[in-house]
């Protein structure tokens, strides 16, 4: 197999600038959150205050190969952030270093992929000069900085002898009329080229809106698959974890991107969150009792690039830190029923460590630590299992489908279905002097530690218990190879095993969202929002790089649009999180800071992670999507097979499914009543390297998606479903559809109730089949004003009055609010009572929600009601069906008055 390991072989390194190249300069005034840079400050990402006499001299080469963890300034700075310095993140590369810094980053090797002409491009060069020659002319006419223009003075006598006498002071000045005769000269001007059909506009008549199709046919036409491929080149150049100059840099650079594609404002975000990092030499795992079988785990993957790029050591973000010795056991997947089971054996597992596979009957790694840590386990050690991994006897690595054998899977251990975001500030605002929460007594952190190792590492920890124990399940049986029998252990006879886990621990390190936004014409404050996030745990070839490569053709796609002329009649925000892995801070964070804004004005949120895996569309997301979500597919043919999306998508599940707590939508969602979609193309279940540093570009190019055949579709979906909601006048999002979704749950959650025992009472949820019954009722006669103003509008050709203009302004307002309209809040000054999901108040939408009991990253439908079932607390049930029959009764009534 070690042959099979340098599968890549480069001449020359892609390492990042060190953090003292990147930050090397002197900073601007600081800019608070949010503020629109000007054309000096948007030279740089951020604008922080930072002393940087200490990195002002240049960095030696050696600084520049990092040691694959993350690099010392940056965490030493978050630690003294406390002190009032800077951390490494979000340190500001100045506006005269910007030449410089190019420069560093030629010799480096990790220039905008395209700067380089590789051959390939096909842009029409001509649309492209006449494009920018327009963009040119229209903002000169919006600020009518219009140059003087002499003219001789024979023609002014000429002409002022006929004009009646003006007094002097009424009169203007003859700089002015020159002006206003230059304007007209313009506006002729444009005007010819409008009539002449140079510039598409919809009616051949200046004023007039794109036709929506002619926009539609254009952006699909307009995605080129190189250009994201070579963006993904650069995005996996080098490891990005959350907080590091990895993704520092990389932030940089999409804002770069932000700026090509043409947007109207960049803006930018920063935070302050509790971060961990695995520390080289504070990580073992080892057999060291009997002595006579001592061995220890490597838990490092080799680097499959020569020479080696730097890489991020294993580990489980937000694992407790721990050294600790016990028995050796063998839990299976570690759902709590394999915890019983191993009880039912009459195995004491308590003050053992552990032994599981990912996936399986519980998919939430954190659940997976959370079961362990209930059932009195001292440690965990978490494998990819062949089996789970898309291995087949006789499967031979490098087919891409599977893991090689010292691959790990690192991800995060904190439970989101508590805490969402920074998990020392629950519902409060990560600023660098909030109150934090201890971390001893956080119901979203483990307290035992818990690595990820290879299934090599696994391998000999399995044969090690050979004989011991009892012979476990069949369907407890792995992949691994060169194991004879899987056993159980023994707590009496199995190998001792010591589990030590010493981290960086950084309670304040600094993180940056980077914004870029084309602004609307007709609701300049309501916003559609496609959002992913930018960290990776190593080089995050899938997730999320795929996604950062599709959301940035998109951006550029919606910026040629721009160029000539288009608009979008609602802004269109493009956001970049970081730590998005590490439970969801970045956006979480943003959407706490904003939540009021949010709830008022974001229309939808679009989220896009994990691109690419394979080939099978998959989409989750809100009911009020369904109707948009089905226009689109129904445009597009799959690559391979000769069927449309839509056709696929019926011939499948038909419907979203539910959003559950697995990605950035999680905050939109649950916390500011944003309808969001998640979308992507996955492959065989599992089966990919995600969460490893085998999760490179190579194996995207070659394994997963080679032609980059399915990033071009999915941008193509991704830029119809934003053009569906932000250009159309009647905004396509279906209530009825949402209304008859929400039934279907309703009969859903009467039937799981009946299997949870003899105090179901049929009764107590008739206020909540009346709510939704009536909201059905309410959602359809909402839906009968879009037929009057379609014939009204349509059938006086096209012509809108003013006061229909406010009529349809209003009703897509109420269609945007109508989730927001779902959360539990108070409602007025005098409401004092509790509101969120009791015990984890945090989350407040009362149709979805995180699950609880179950796997963490599902959703739960009716959480309120579902969480008091669970715990079976019959009488807040009935309470908080009630509850939940009121919001959605109220909710219905705010779309009607």
């Amino acid at each position: 197999m070690s042959d099979e390991k340098h599968l890549y072989d480069f001449q020359e390194e892609a390492p990042i600038p060190s953090y003292e190249e990147a930050t090397s300069s002197h900073p601007p005034s600081r800019r608070g959150p949010h503020e629109v840079s000007d054309d000096a400050e948007r030279q740089t990402l951020l604008g922080h205050d930072l002393d940087l006499a200490a990195t002002s001299t240049s960095t030696s080469s050696s600084s520049r190969h990092r040691n694959g963890y993350y690099h010392p300034p940056s965490v030493q700075s978050a630690r003294s952030s406390e002190d009032g310095e800077s951390s490494g993140l979000g340190s500001p590369v100045g506006a005269d270093e910007d030449a410089a810094m190019r420069q560093t980053m030629e010799e480096m090797d990790i220039l905008d992929p395209e700067s380089a002409d590789d051959g390939r491009r096909r842009r029409n060069r001509s649309r492209g000069r006449f494009s920018k020659r327009f963009y040119s002319i229209t903002n000169s006419l919006s600020g009518f900085n219009l140059p003087r223009i002499p003219w001789p003075s024979s023609f002014f006598s000429s002409v002022t002898a006929r004009l009646p006498t003006i007094p002097e002071e009424y009169r203007p000045g003859w700089a002015v009329v020159a002006r206003l005769f230059g304007l007209i000269l313009i506006i002729t001007l444009v005007y010819f080229l409008v009539v002449s059909e140079v510039v598409p506009m919809g009616g051949g008549a200046f004023g007039t809106p794109f036709n929506p199709e002619w926009v539609r046919q254009t952006a699909i036409q307009s995605v080129e698959n190189w250009r994201m491929q070579e963006n993904l080149r650069y995005i996996t150049s080098y490891d990005h974890v959350a907080g590091t100059e990895g993704s520092y840099v990389l932030g940089q650079w999409i804002e770069g991107k932000f700026k090509e594609a043409h947007m109207d404002t960049y803006v930018h975000d920063e935070y302050f969150a509790y971060l961990n990092y695995p520390k080289k030499d504070g990580r073992r795992v080892a057999i060291v009792e009997p002595k006579d079988k001592a061995w220890e785990a490597k838990l490092e993957e080799v680097s499959i690039y020569d020479p080696p790029r730097s890489q991020t050591g294993s580990f489980h973000a937000f694992s407790a830190s721990g050294n600790v010795t016990g028995p050796l056991i063998y839990v299976n997947y570690g759902h709590k029923k394999d915890f019983k089971t191993m009880w039912d054996s009459q195995i004491d597992i308590q003050g053992a460590v552990v032994l599981m596979r990912y996936y399986g009957s519980q998919s939430d790694r954190a659940m997976k630590v959370k079961a362990a840590q209930d059932a009195g386990v001292a440690g965990v050690l978490m494998y990819s299992d062949p089996a789970d991994d898309g291995f087949q006897k006789g499967d031979v690595w490098p087919n891409g489908r599977w893991r090689p054998e010292d691959s790990v899977h690192r991800g995060s251990v904190a439970l989101s279905n508590m805490i969402v975001g920074d998990v020392l500030t629950p519902g409060r605002v990560s600023t660098k002097d909030e109150e934090r929460m201890p971390k001893d007594k956080n119901p979203a952190l483990p307290t035992i530690p818990s690595i990820p190792i290879s299934w090599k590492d696994a391998q000999k920890l399995l044969q090690s218990l050979d004989g011991i124990g009892h012979e476990v399940f069949p369907e407890w049986v792995g992949g691994v190879p060169d194991v004879k029998k899987w056993w159980s252990g023994h707590p009496d006879k199995s190998p001792k095993v010591n589990l030590q886990n010493l981290q960086d621990e950084v309670d304040k390190q600094r993180i940056t969202n980077v914004f870029g936004s084309f602004v609307g014409t007709e609701e300049k404050a309501k916003k559609i929002i496609i959002g992913n996030h930018r960290d990776s745990w190593c080089f995050g070839a899938a997730d999320p790089g795929s996604g950062t490569a599709v959301m940035l053709e998109v951006a550029r796609v919606l910026g040629e649009l721009r160029l000539q002329g288009w608009r979008p009649l609602r802004t269109i925000e493009f956001a970049s999180w970081d730590a998005g892995e590490y439970n969801m801070i970045g956006s979480t964070e943003h959407v706490e800071a904003n939540l009021e804004e949010l709830r008022a004005n974001a229309i939808a949120y679009i989220n896009i992670d994990i691109g690419v895996t394979g080939d099978k569309l998959w989409a989750n997301g809100s009911p009020i999507f369904q109707h948009a979500w089905t226009r689109v597919l129904g445009r597009l043919t799959d690559p391979i097979q000769n069927e449309t999306f839509l056709e696929m998508w019926k011939n499948g599940n038909s419907q979203l499914g539910a959003l559950g707590a697995t990605s950035d939508y999680v905050a939109f969602q649950d916390l500011a009543g944003t309808s969001s979609i998640d979308v992507g193309f996955t492959g065989p279940e599992h089966g990919d390297m995600r969460g490893s540093c085998y999760e490179t570009f190579e194996w995207m190019e070659n394994f997963v998606d080679p032609g980059f055949l399915y990033h071009d579709r999915l941008a193509q979906i991704m830029v119809l479903l934003i053009l569906e909601i932000a250009q159309e006048p009647i905004m396509p999002l279906k209530l009825d559809d949402y209304a008859a979704a929400l039934q279907e749950e309703g009969q859903r959650l009467l039937d799981w109730t009946e299997t949870k025992g003899a105090n179901f009472n049929i009764d107590m949820f008739q206020p909540l089949f009346d709510a939704l019954a009536g909201l059905a009722k309410q959602a359809q006669d909402f839906a009968e004003w879009e037929t009057l103003w379609y014939n009204q509008v349509y059938g006086t050709g096209g012509f809108e009055t003013q006061g229909l203009t406010f009529q349809r302004i209003e009703h897509n307002d109420r269609m945007a609010r109508f989730e927001s309209d779902l959360l539990d809040l108070p409602r007025g000054e005098d409401d004092k009572g509790e509101h969120g999901l009791p015990g984890r108040d945090q989350f407040k939408h009362v149709v979805v929600g995180p699950d609880a009991f179950g796997s963490g990253h599902d959703a739960a439908m009716f959480p309120f009601v579902r969480d008091a079932i669970e715990k079976g607390d019959w009488k807040l049930a009935e309470t908080q069906i009630k509850k939940t029959a009121e919001i959605l009764a109220r909710a219905g009534e705010r779309l009607l008055h």
